[in-house]
C-alpha cells in the first residue's frame, strides 16, 4: 500500500495519475474504475454522480462520468478508448460513497478497454507512491477544470 499525504493507494491498482482515475482488472477482461482517495478528498463532498450511458463507447481523456462535489464539478476522464459496461447504481443514489469508500463501494464504473494497450501510461506497483508524490509536486491539478 503507498501512502501519499495520509492517502493510501493499492499498489495492486492500476492507476492514470493525470485523471487520479484506478482501475482494477476482472476476470472476464473488463475493469472496474473509481476516483482515488485524494481525489475524492480534494471534490469535497460529493452530491452528483452521472456517468455515461451503458454501452456508450469513451475516448482517452474523454469523460465517462462527471461529479459534482462541494468544492469541484468536473469529469473522470478516462486513461484510455473503451466502452461503459456497467455502472455503480448505489453511486448514483449515494453519492457520498465516492468519498467514503473511493476503492470499494464508491467505485464508478466496469468499461470494456477498446485498445490492446490500454495499459500503456498507467502506473502501478512499489513505484506509485513516488510517481504520486512527483505527480503533485507539479501542481497541474490545480489547472483541471473538468
Amino acid at each position: 500500500m503507498a501512502l501519499v499525504q495520509g492517502y493510501e493507494f493499492p499498489e495492486d491498482l492500476l492507476y492514470d495519475i493525470e485523471n487520479q482515475v484506478w482501475y482494477a482488472p476482472l476476470p472476464d477482461g473488463t475493469l472496474r474504475t473509481g476516483f482515488t482517495t485524494w481525489a475524492a478528498s480534494l471534490m469535497g463532498e460529493v452530491l452528483v454522480f452521472t456517468p455515461k450511458r451503458l454501452g456508450h463507447a469513451f475516448e482517452k481523456n474523454r469523460w465517462f462520468a462527471m461529479v459534482e462535489g462541494g468544492k469541484w464539478i468536473g469529469a473522470a476522464r478516462a486513461g484510455f478508448d473503451g466502452t461503459v459496461v456497467a455502472h455503480n447504481e448505489t453511486l448514483v443514489d449515494k453519492p457520498e460513497l465516492l468519498n467514503a469508500d473511493p476503492f470499494g463501494a464508491g467505485w464508478m464504473l466496469i468499461v470494456r478497454p477498446g485498445v490492446e494497450d490500454w495499459r500503456a501510461g498507467l502506473v502501478t506497483g512499489p513505484g506509485l507512491g513516488a510517481a504520486i508524490e512527483e505527480w503533485i509536486a507539479t501542481g497541474s491539478y490545480k489547472s483541471r477544470t473538468g
